[in-house]
């Protein structure tokens, strides 16, 4: 905000009909009527992201269409927190994950998992991996670092880094993890480079949803 006044009044202008700032605007004024005095922007926090929301008393999901559902940022938002409330695109509450899980199933993420979290059910790396498969990013290095905290890691993001980022990502799990399911992918209907044991993307990890 205090950049935002630096600006010429013409570039504050611009900013003010962009959706990105009704939705900050509107976040603020939600958590003011909770009783919060402040919230986070997690941009700059990526690798702090999945403990904020674990951590969060109250998380707010904006609607503002249907692809919230199938985009890669939004699996973490949707598991970790606690309390997650809904809202729909004119910031009319929907209603808590928890009740709506059984709708959120729709994700291919299992009820149990919504309701109840990640540390109470300890699903195996492929598993994850599988909740991820076919989601919507805007970079292709966003598929790995969208994932990191859901099986507990941190690495740094490096801009440009594109499919090598999810390598990265899996090298990183084998180093901290005994987890061999990630080695459980399948390269049908995907190009992998022979010889990897490393998958290029979620995608090859389609139908490990049931992996224990």
């Amino acid at each position: 905000m205090v950049e935002l006044m630096k600006m010429a009044k013409e570039e504050r202008a611009q900013i003010h009909r962009r959706q990105g700032y009704r939705k900050i605007l509107q976040s603020c004024e939600q958590t003011k009527k909770d009783g919060y005095k402040w919230f986070a922007e997690l941009s700059q926090a990526i690798n702090f992201m999945c403990r904020w929301y674990e951590n969060s008393r109250i998380c707010y999901a904006y609607l503002h269409d249907q692809e919230w559902f199938s985009r890669e940022w939004t699996l973490q938002e949707m598991i970790v927190p606690r309390d997650l409330q809904f809202f729909n695109k004119d910031w009319h509450p929907i209603g808590d994950k928890r009740p709506l899980s059984p709708i959120l199933q729709i994700t291919r993420v299992p009820h149990h998992i919504l309701k109840e979290g990640l540390s109470s059910n300890h699903p195996c790396v492929a598993q994850i991996m599988s909740w991820a498969a076919n989601r919507t990013m805007t970079r292709v290095e966003d598929r790995a670092y969208s994932l990191m905290g859901l099986p507990d890691v941190n690495m740094p993001m490096l801009c440009g880094e594109g499919r090598k980022a999810f390598h990265h990502l899996q090298l990183e799990i084998i180093r901290k993890s005994n987890d061999q399911s990630i080695f459980a992918w399948d390269c049908k209907g995907t190009k992998v480079q022979v010889g990897s044991v490393l998958a290029d993307d979620p995608n090859s990890f389609q139908g490990c949803d049931m992996t224990n």
